[in-house]
């Protein structure tokens, strides 16, 4: 016979940053659900370095898309890509055309 996995709660609304501490100081996270949670970067180095570069308006208005879906301004997406690609493990080789 299985056993019955209890029902998780739903997350409160927070108003506050106040009220967001003061929930986490004292709730019993492993009683909520927490699987609509995304990871969020903090991000702690100074940006001292500009680029400037010409994009096809389509390819801007596809990104600025995007990242209003992952709710992010588009210029800090355009640098998290960047980081990304970066910091991802090395595949073959692309040659440039």
């Amino acid at each position: 016979m299985k056993s019955k996995k209890p029902k998780l709660k739903k997350l409160p609304t927070l108003k506050t940053d106040e009220a967001a501490e003061h929930f986490i100081a004292t709730a019993d996270l492993t009683k909520y659900d927490l699987s609509g949670m995304m990871p969020v970067r903090f991000e702690f180095m100074p940006k001292t370095e500009r680029i400037n570069m010409r994009l096809p308006e389509d390819l801007l208005n596809s990104v600025k898309d995007r990242a209003a879906r992952e709710g992010v301004p588009y210029q800090r997406f355009i640098r998290l890509t960047l980081e990304r690609a970066v910091t991802a493990p090395k595949r073959s080789k692309v040659k440039a055309g």
